[in-house]
């Protein structure tokens, strides 16, 4: 493969937007930022800009089936009549987190493996043609329909981690574990295809994936497994080196579960179960008392935001300055896939705080660096996914992958960008329409909607007809 050396007029590398630089890339990877060398296939790209590819470290796929299908307040929502759900205890019916869970299980108990599949497939392309290059799929369908176990237990598993790396995009499968409903809550025969029998059978399952493709240790969370399996699986991805991720702290009913049964909060549990390091990632984090906050810290962990799903299911603000003041390290997930657009997610980790502190600018402290607020926004959509995932990459330096996206800078909505405003109007102001390609390893995607869209359309026929 030849050496070649893209030429924008703006490239983002390293966290600062150089004019005139030469992206050189061999072999998939950045040689050099700087002057094309002798010899080189020159890739002129006039009027464009390149940036990092960038990464949904949080997806579950699937639920890319329930998008539009559960805007609205069922007749037990709308009057608030008790609805006896065992989570959280003792409230009545309103419309939130654990209602719209009611309705993800109405696609979770049906999807065949084709049809997981093919739903997966057109996800993940959409993510690639919003500029993803990586992907951490935190994937908790494990079983049939009935809760038995497929001949190869990770059928299911495999199916997802397929339709990405057919998208183009790099996948690591959070292969997750999942042990009950809850603390003192009887089982709930719709999570029957999560629930595996034991901790030792699930890293067995995790053991045998780890051979097929790059996985991720995941507890769901302290609510689903017991703290005894968290203890386990969190020793044994450490000593394999896996990364580990767990919800954590998105509802307050999860708090207060934690706190009945452990006397203390999700976080500060995983500190004492020895869970929590730098290969170790928080997803959500909404509800963290100061004190989690400074065990996060402490551990140089990460936590993953999810905003749009965050303020789609009405969880709540990620408190992302004072994550930051303790030490903690940031990414962003799409989560529930209502929206595929990573540089949304990005922006509102700002904005949500502007709504709650009545200020501008919330994030932009000594620590943004000399790519100001916008470089500091983008660095936590890429290379801080990047890092959660346990993947090299996500800033463009040399040695690193070469995973970028093509920007047109004449799109109306950034036009008159210069290499000092570049990245804020990108994060802020750039639609879809200015993403002209989605490259990995230095070679462009291919985004076939055409040909996953007949059996998507399918699936989704088949699931709400």
């Amino acid at each position: 493969m030849p050496v070649r050396a893209f030429q924008p007029d703006l490239l983002f590398s390293g966290g600062s937007v150089h004019q005139g630089a030469a992206l050189v890339v061999r072999d998939g990877r950045v040689e050099s930022v700087g002057e094309a060398p002798d010899g080189a296939e020159q890739v002129p790209l006039r009027r464009r800009a390149i940036l990092p590819g960038m990464v949904a470290a949080h997806s579950h796929a699937f639920q890319r089936a329930i998008r539009g299908r559960t805007e609205h307040r069922t007749a037990a929502e709308a009057d608030g009549s008790p609805g006896g759900r065992a989570e959280p205890a003792g409230r009545s019916i309103k419309s939130d987190f654990w209602t719209w869970r009611e309705a993800m299980y109405a696609a979770a108990e049906r999807l065949t493996p084709d049809e997981l599949y093919a739903v997966s497939k057109f996800c993940f392309l959409e993510m690639a043609r919003a500029g993803v290059t990586a992907v951490g799929e935190f994937h908790y369908l494990h079983r049939d329909p009935a809760g038995r176990a497929y001949a190869n237990p990770n059928e299911l598993d495999l199916a997802v981690a397929r339709a990405a790396q057919e998208a183009g995009l790099r996948v690591v499968l959070l292969r997750v574990a999942y042990a009950r409903s809850g603390f003192g809550i009887g089982a709930n025969p719709r999570q029957r295809r999560f629930i595996e029998g034991s901790a030792d059978e699930y890293l067995k399952n995790l053991d045998a994936l780890s051979k097929q493709v790059p996985v991720g240790a995941a507890p769901h969370s302290v609510r689903a497994c017991p703290a005894e399996w968290i203890r386990e699986i969190a020793d044994e991805a450490r000593r394999r080196g896996w990364v580990l991720h767990l919800h954590v702290s998105e509802q307050p009913g999860e708090v207060a579960q934690c706190q009945a049964e452990h006397g203390t909060t999700p976080a500060l549990l995983l500190e004492r179960l020895g869970a929590l390091g730098e290969q170790m990632t928080a997803v959500h984090g909404v509800h963290l008392t100061f004190a989690d906050m400074a065990a996060l810290g402490r551990a140089h962990a990460t936590v993953c935001a999810c905003p749009t799903t965050e303020r789609n299911l009405g969880d709540g603000v990620v408190r992302a300055d004072k994550l930051l003041a303790a030490g903690v390290r940031l990414c962003v997930g799409s989560d529930s896939e209502v929206q595929l657009n990573p540089l949304e997610d990005a922006r509102q980790l700002e904005y949500h705080l502007r709504l709650v502190e009545l200020q501008r600018a919330i994030l932009d402290t000594e620590q943004a660096g000399p790519g100001g607020l916008g470089a500091k926004l983008y660095g936590i959509a890429s290379e801080g996914g990047m890092r959660s995932l346990g993947l090299p990459g996500g800033a463009l330096r040399p040695g690193e992958p070469a995973d970028f996206v093509v920007v047109d800078l004449d799109d109306p909505s950034i036009a008159g960008a210069g290499a000092e405003d570049l990245m804020a109007q990108v994060v802020f102001s750039m639609e879809r329409t200015a993403l002209l390609e989605t490259r990995v390893a230095g070679e462009p995607l291919r985004l076939d909607f055409d040909a996953a869209r007949p059996a998507f359309l399918e699936a989704m026929r088949r699931l709400w007809t």
